[in-house]
């Protein structure tokens, strides 16, 4: 296989699986492209607020496979009875700082107080918008194991979590959770860095998610590159791709996939419905809010395309839905 091997550093950087660049423009350039973007990329009207009944959780989903999706890419999976949180992002903004930078469209719809007992929680990569230090800390009394990529369980175990809890992951490593359910650390094109001075030293990845009945993709971030194929050969069909759509934009186009390849990568990974993610949540690019959704649609209208589309904090059974939340 081209692409599915352990990551591959060079000094103390991560190398992507092909040559990526993390933006094209200038400083100068991208900035004046905020400054005079026309596109309503922060909703006018209000959404939400989005709750989560909780009670819901005390029965099982009848198809062994649900999801509550608490915006962005946090996805409460629930899966033969097992239950894994995906990159928790809870605070009002996804930033370094409490002031500035960019906020959520609405509060989070389940709070960690609130949350079911979880099996695992998994981190891709250490993005501000993927690994919230305040939601982080508030698991260090928690009892559940972490799994991340590697370099970012430093991260974790300042804030509180037992090193013993923390699972770091190379592309192409396996880990089991409960004897039931394996999970496969797999390469991605994006990078990483919690400043401008340490991008790419702690490593970014994708992750497929596999029991007896089912089979999930969690895309994380990514942008487009042929591994999609070899991963959809090794690992799939998947019962459900979960993918960024959001957040794109033609400097970024190595990093981030926007609608258009995020239907490209998920009919690659074989996929048989799919999720979007990464869209929706933050003002985290040029394009408008709701620009992502209304591209996917029609795509997936184009080629056939069965969506998983529920509204943020609703437990759903995962089936061919759409909530329309967003209208």
């Amino acid at each position: 296989m081209k692409y599915l091997h352990p990551a591959i550093k060079e000094g103390k950087k991560f190398l992507n699986p092909v040559p990526t660049r993390v933006g094209t423009g200038s400083i100068a350039g991208v900035l004046w492209k905020y400054i005079t973007n026309k596109a309503e990329t922060t909703p006018k009207k209000h959404l939400g607020p989005f709750t989560t009944n909780f009670l819901l959780y005390q029965e099982a989903p009848p198809s062994g496979l649900r999801i509550t999706w608490l915006g962005h890419s946090s996805l409460l999976i629930e899966i033969e009875g097992l239950r894994i949180l995906t990159d928790p992002v809870f605070s009002k903004r996804a930033s370094f700082s409490k002031r500035i930078g960019p906020k959520r469209f609405y509060d989070t719809p389940l709070a960690v107080a609130n949350m079911p007992t979880l099996d695992a929680v998994i981190i891709s990569h250490d993005h501000y918008d993927h690994l919230d230090k305040q939601v982080i800390q508030q698991f260090a009394a928690i009892d559940v194991p972490f799994y991340c990529s590697l370099g970012v369980g430093q991260y974790l175990v300042h804030w509180g979590i037992r090193k013993a809890r923390i699972t770091e992951m190379n592309w192409m490593d396996k880990a089991r959770i409960a004897d039931r359910c394996e999970i496969t650390a797999l390469p991605a094109r994006h990078f990483s860095g919690r400043s401008l001075f340490n991008r790419f030293e702690t490593l970014w990845s994708s992750f497929a998610i596999k029991t007896t009945d089912h089979s999930i993709y969690y895309g994380a971030d990514s942008g487009w590159y042929d591994g999609f194929y070899e991963i959809g050969e090794a690992f799939g069909p998947f019962d459900l791709t979960m993918l960024e759509t959001g957040a794109y934009n033609t400097d970024w186009a190595d990093i981030h996939m926007g609608p258009d390849n995020a239907v490209k990568a998920h009919l690659a990974l074989k996929g048989k419905l799919m999720m979007p993610i990464h869209w929706g949540t933050f003002n985290l690019a040029l394009h408008a809010w709701n620009e992502p959704i209304e591209r996917l649609l029609q795509l997936a209208a184009e080629k056939n395309i069965p969506l998983f589309l529920p509204a943020p904090g609703e437990p759903t059974v995962v089936s061919n839905y759409n909530s329309h939340w967003w209208e």
